[in-house]
């Protein structure tokens, strides 16, 4: 047996924040704050890169991490957030979360502060790294445009669904859906946003909420313990379809409750309510954490999912609304990134 002892991981120094400039009110006073905690805790001085319209966080994270950065931290929305991670699955660097947006959804699930942003800066300088499974997702007009037919399994592939990022798939971190979801995100006003923060989603929602939904086929395999089955499959005329890499929500909404961010698999609801009554069941069930199924709630874990739906349904990820589509494919990446927590 060998005296060699295992060298100490070397302790993270240097910072790089990615901010977006839209969401960032007094960007001296920000890289004050930021620099003089830096200092205290023996920090290198930060470095800063804004993003644009056209490079919305993962080209900046990208250079930030060749350029050796430690941690790559994320100043500005959940769409920031999901551009920075992208540029960190795979590598050792550790994605940093500061608040700047209205949802900060991955920071809700870990815990970690959303409301202020010196004690988020605290938590990312002295707290430790803990890795957690990403989701990767392709969507479009059919499972067989997307490389996910039949023949592959639900996620399109018969080799291992833990491989790295693929040609044409998308990082999500809290969630992708297809059906009111997607269209709650794409016409929530910005100008509302800003004003009432997240309650802006439920304005949105109340106006779409009772729209006439779309027949959909969801696919799940590879749940826990049940690698080998062929999977489960719903059928259904449903208002909504959400895949989760974790479950909550704004205001302490449990949408997924088993859901974990480190627990190797996907979690999924498909909502199909009738009516006024319907919804109010689906209200109910959601508030109260009814873990046990609900007619009204179709609950899927796996490592893998296809949705197939008749007609193009708006969708999101991670609250980006990306227009209409038929098919989804989506995965689980475990253990993947590196995030910094209290």
């Amino acid at each position: 047996m060998s005296d060699t002892v295992p060298e100490a991981p070397r302790a993270r120094r240097s910072l790089t924040v990615v901010y977006n400039p839209v969401k960032v009110d007094d960007l001296d006073a920000t890289k004050q704050l930021i620099g003089s905690a830096a200092a205290t805790h023996g920090w290198d001085e930060p470095k800063w890169i804004p993003t644009t319209a056209e490079e919305t966080g993962e080209k900046q994270g990208r250079e930030a991490v060749e350029s050796g950065a430690d941690v790559v931290a994320s100043l500005g929305g959940d769409g920031t957030v999901r551009a920075v991670a992208s540029s960190l699955v795979g590598t050792d660097s550790a994605l940093g979360l500061l608040p700047g947006g209205t949802g900060n959804l991955l920071a809700r699930n870990l815990g970690l502060p959303i409301d202020s942003l010196e004690d988020a800066v605290e938590v990312m300088l002295s707290g430790s790294d803990r890795r957690i499974d990403v989701g990767l997702v392709r969507t479009g007009d059919s499972l067989s445009e997307i490389g996910a037919d039949s023949t592959a399994g639900p996620g399109g592939r018969a080799d291992d669904p833990t491989e790295g990022r693929r040609d044409g798939e998308e990082v999500f971190l809290v969630m992708t859906g297809i059906g009111l979801d997607g269209e709650v995100m794409a016409d929530t006003n910005e100008k509302v946003k800003k004003v009432v923060g997240w309650v802006a989603y439920i304005f949105a929602a109340m106006r779409k909420i009772f729209g006439r939904g779309f027949s959909v086929a969801v696919s799940a395999t590879g749940g826990p313990g049940e690698v080998d089955r062929p999977g489960d499959r719903i059928g259904r005329h449903a208002r909504s379809v959400v895949i989760g890499n974790c479950g909550t929500l704004q205001g302490g909404i449990e949408l997924m409750p088993e859901a974990k961010l480190d627990d190797g698999v996907l979690d999924s609801v498909v909502v199909a309510p009738k009516g006024f009554f319907g919804w109010l069941s689906v209200f109910g069930d959601v508030i109260t954490h009814h873990r046990t199924g609900h007619k009204r709630l179709d609950r899927l874990r796996g490592r893998e999912f296809t949705v197939q739906t008749k007609d193009a349904v708006e969708t999101e990820i991670d609250g980006d609304p990306i227009g209409t589509r038929r098919a989804l494919a989506a995965r689980v990446l475990p253990d993947s990134l590196v995030v910094r927590v209290g």
